[in-house]
């Protein structure tokens, strides 16, 4: 990091999973975290006491994130609680699957606002402080989904695979004042999200849970191993060390081969 100095890092959709271990990882580093995600506020105050033992300042932000308005106000609540981020990590996304031809038009539209266009207008609202401190960080969490396709998945595919353009287009307009943007993709994760879709592996093939794993995630992935949501985390704060700062434009599969095939 710029000077080994505290960042203040915004994390969307860092309630649960990936989000949530990529700020357990900046925090226990000793940066500022902004929390976002859709929660009540009993859940954010029990959420933000998992922070409660770490150096830097955190905040929390429901803000909806699938218009402008909504980009908006998370920018306001970040610079409110933990000051204007240096580091911002679009980590939000949903999914929805169905064929193209019965794809509802309404899900569309949902999962390109949350999925590209709300990193799109929070790039643009924070990248102008970025600029003029000669500092920053741009991460996003995109998908192997970003890099290759699957049946069922147009819009998703579609918003992780402009995710990873809008990346490399910031890279470029801002090479020049020490900020980089990069893109990292992940395969299988380990998160609650999974879960189902393995038990019904296991109750449909009569399999144990770890058989059933290594079915769903060998199925696409050489290396049938779901990722833990804190490598994601590490890989992320990587990218704002010292030994990162050339590397911008990336998109970085974290996959198990699944893109390499």
């Amino acid at each position: 990091m710029q000077q080994n100095q505290p960042h203040s890092v915004l994390i969307t959709g860092s309630t649960s999973g990936i989000g949530l271990a990529i700020a357990h990882c900046f925090a226990r580093a000793g940066h500022h975290v902004m929390l976002h995600g859709l929660a009540d506020g009993e859940t954010a105050r029990a959420l933000l006491s998992e922070f409660s033992g770490y150096a830097g300042k955190q905040g929390f932000s429901s803000a909806n994130i699938a218009t402008e308005q909504g980009c908006a106000q998370l920018v306001a609540d970040t610079r409110e609680a933990i000051g204007n981020p240096s580091v911002l990590i679009n980590n939000a996304g949903i999914q929805h699957t169905a064929t193209a031809h019965e794809f509802p038009a309404e899900k569309w539209h949902q999962i390109l606002a949350i999925n590209l266009s709300a990193s799109f207008f929070l790039c643009r609202d924070l990248l102008p402080a970025m600029r003029t401190a000669g500092w920053g960080r741009i991460i996003n969490i995109a998908s192997v989904h970003g890099l290759v396709a699957s049946e069922q998945k147009s819009a998703y595919c579609a918003a992780k695979h402009g995710l990873v353009g809008l990346t490399k287009v910031l890279a470029l307009e801002n090479a020049d004042r020490n900020i980089t943007a990069n893109a990292i993709c992940p395969g299988w994760v380990e998160t609650p999200l999974i879960q189902p879709q393995i038990e019904n592996i296991a109750r449909e093939q009569q399999l144990d849970m770890e058989s059933a794993r290594a079915e769903l995630v060998g199925a696409k992935q050489p290396m049938a191993r779901a990722t833990r949501p804190d490598a994601i985390g590490e890989l992320a704060l990587y990218l704002c060390g010292e030994f990162a700062s050339t590397i911008t434009g990336a998109a970085l599969p974290v996959d198990g081969g699944w893109s390499a095939q």
